[in-house]
């Protein structure tokens, strides 16, 4: 990449997000705008990520969740100012890059192995005595 672009760009990145992997669960606040007002309202949206793909800028993950018997992915770009926060839920243990194999799945079959991060642990302890003051 031209390094005029990637310092342009490494300006602009969020760094307010967690350190997610593929097979984490996570819950994304997304903002949306509703009517023609001005009026806005967080929806959050939880599930599986699948998948992460680009850099700087242009990086996207695709979260997967079952509604109503019903597969829904979604793409999201990282960097968006959609996106009010990511929140970690679980953290999961898997062998692949790109879990499209979960697609096929259904029930207890799609389940992720849970992993233990000490990172995360740190993080949650951190931001639960935040919470306490």
């Amino acid at each position: 990449m031209n390094p005029i672009v990637h310092k342009a760009q490494q300006s602009q990145l969020r760094k307010d997000h967690p350190n997610f992997r593929p097979g984490d669960t996570v819950k994304i606040n997304v903002r949306l705008k509703e009517g023609e007002g001005d009026k806005e309202r967080i929806q959050p949206f939880e599930g599986i990520v699948m998948s992460r793909r680009g850099e700087l800028l242009g990086e996207s993950f695709t979260v997967r969740r079952v509604s109503f018997g019903i597969g829904v992915e979604r793409i999201f770009p990282v960097h968006s100012p959609m996106i009010s926060s990511i929140v970690i839920v679980q953290a999961g243990r898997v062998r692949r890059a790109k879990l499209n194999y979960l697609r096929k799945l259904t029930g207890k079959a799609a389940r992720v192995k849970r992993a233990e991060r000490p990172e995360l642990a740190a993080e949650k302890k951190a931001a639960a005595a935040a919470k306490a003051e």
